[in-house]
């Protein structure tokens, strides 16, 4: 399957649905509370890191209605019949899925995000290799902090926010040569 089209959402109060509730379950629904999602997990029992989020648990198997006004649904379950079963009810329903290490019961993979300040740069592999992904967005980290993107997005979003107050057109900036000059301003 080929995932050739990145896009990053905005999850902010988007309803969706985790099913499990494991380990792998509670890093995709950290993720999830961090993009400030309004987030119910569906499992029959869940690790304590989960119960501590501000999240809805349902403490049952997964039943086709828990997709009911869902608009994102992730499986982290060990059964893969599960992760299936959802990943084709979400599909007849328009739902985007995604099946943790599961690319083939996936309508979008999820990456290994790296962030600095409002900078996020996201590694994917199409699924392919989560290791190399975690591997690379380890890499690039350092080298954000390193560089200072924060500290330049913010320099960079100040500039653009004047300009346009002013009634310029942003379009035509050399936005290469502010993004050099802002990066090399860094304390």
């Amino acid at each position: 399957m080929a995932f050739d089209y990145p896009i990053m959402l905005d999850l902010n109060g988007v309803p969706v649905l985790v099913v499990g509730g494991g380990r792998v379950a509670l890093r995709k629904v950290e993720g999830l509370v961090n993009a400030h999602a309004d987030v119910t997990v569906v499992a029959p029992s869940v690790v304590a890191g989960i119960a501590d989020l501000p999240v809805r648990v349902v403490r049952r198997a997964y039943e086709p209605g828990d997709l009911d006004a869902i608009r994102l649904v992730i499986t982290a379950t060990d059964d893969r019949a599960v992760n299936a079963a959802v990943a084709a009810d979400a599909t007849a329903r328009g739902i985007w899925a995604n099946s943790a290490d599961d690319p083939t019961n996936c309508t979008f993979p999820l990456p290994a995000v790296a962030r600095d300040g409002a900078v996020t740069v996201a590694v994917g592999t199409g699924g392919s290799s989560p290791a190399l992904a975690s591997h690379l967005r380890a890499e690039i980290e350092g080298w954000l902090t390193e560089i200072g993107a924060a500290a330049a997005a913010v320099t960079l979003a100040a500039q653009r926010a004047d300009l346009r107050a002013q009634g310029v057109s942003t379009e035509s900036i050399d936005w290469a040569g502010r993004v050099s000059a802002a990066l090399r301003q860094r304390p």
